[in-house]
């Protein structure tokens, strides 16, 4: 099987396997297992920010976030139609934190400071909820790993700063986004009150992300991630491959963009296919045909595993599980299939 559900669906390497197996463990709840500690601080500095939260998965990163900035009373999250705490965490901010959602119709995911101005609520209007927080996902997921130009970020910031507003940022493919465009994480991260990366996508990492703030703002993180369940012991042992995805593999990432870039050109070919080329930025390529559940089912069946978003949308994400050759194998295989599924 050609694996192009997601870069989650990665292994841990050999050398990421050796560095958990020796890493140094203690118990993390007590602040007292190393690993855990160098990850947390390593991040936090990587992101500008103060502290860092070590949490089993980007999506705990989201809910906590959302906990910390929404208050009790119809408090409201400005973020894009698309974004991963809106489709895939199972209505999370409603449950875990009261949440209203605002979803704005992003371009692939990237709203504009003028969206958000036009969303926000005014501060005196007691029948509507209350504009809180503004969330921004980068890289875009569902938006086609779309790049957040450093020049929107700081607007978007800057109007929700205006009507003073908290920002967060969902950094789950923030480091495919620093290998595309140059522009270091800390740039992109550091003026929002919260943000995270996650070392199980294109890190190559089995579990786990990263949660940056002020120390205030993560010391009380803490009480979330007890709360939620997300505490653990000797955490080390997964701590250990985020700091070997550090060290190893955010270049390479550019690996995962070149095979999605052919992977693109390729499916930009085959007859039914509709995919816009200028618009694969990173490592998910998100092309149309007629019938997705079809194609989707027919190129499973040859071995080949893609995600069906909807009626006509199918998504590809290359990883360091899928090397170029692999990449042209998939090509072969989808030439013969998906003109006669679609």
């Amino acid at each position: 099987m050609i694996n192009l559900f997601s870069d989650t669906q990665t292994k841990p390497t050999e050398g990421m396997r050796r560095a958990m197996y020796e890493a140094e463990v203690g118990d993390e709840q007590r602040l007292a297992d190393p690993t855990v500690n160098a990850l947390q601080e390593r991040t936090a500095e990587l992101l500008g920010h103060q502290a860092g939260l070590f949490l089993p998965s980007g999506t705990m990163c989201n809910e906590i976030a959302f906990r910390l900035h929404i208050r009790p009373g119809g408090d409201e999250v400005i973020l894009d139609r698309t974004a991963h705490p809106l489709l895939f965490e199972s209505g999370g901010p409603a449950s875990l934190s009261g949440a209203m959602l605002n979803p704005l119709d992003g371009d692939g995911g990237i709203f504009s400071a003028q969206q958000v101005e036009a969303a926000i609520r005014p501060a005196a209007d007691r029948y509507a909820p209350r504009s809180r927080l503004v969330s921004v996902e980068q890289t875009t997921n569902v938006g086609g790993g779309r790049v957040w130009p450093l020049s929107t970020i700081r607007s978007v910031l800057g109007a929700a700063r205006a009507h003073d507003l908290r920002a967060h940022m969902d950094g789950a493919r923030l480091m495919n986004a620093v290998v595309a465009s140059g522009v270091a994480a800390a740039d992109y991260a550091s003026g929002f009150d919260s943000a995270w990366i996650d070392f199980t996508k294109g890190l190559g990492a089995p579990i786990g992300a990263v949660l940056a703030g002020s120390r205030d703002l993560i010391q009380e993180a803490w009480r979330y991630k007890q709360m939620m369940g997300g505490a653990m012991r000797q955490a080390g042992i997964v701590a250990a491959a985020g700091l070997y995805a550090l060290d190893h593999h955010v270049d390479r990432l550019a690996e995962d963009h070149a095979n999605a870039r052919l992977l693109a050109e390729g499916l930009a070919e085959i007859p039914g296919v509709d995919l816009e080329l200028d618009r694969v930025e990173t490592n998910i390529v998100v092309f149309s045909v007629e019938n997705a559940l079809n194609v989707g089912e027919a190129l499973r069946a040859a071995e080949v595993q893609v995600t069906r978003l909807d009626a006509t949308r199918l998504r590809a994400v290359t990883h360091l599980d899928v090397d170029r050759a692999g990449i042209e194998r998939a090509l072969e295989v989808m030439r013969e299939v998906i003109p006669a599924a679609a």
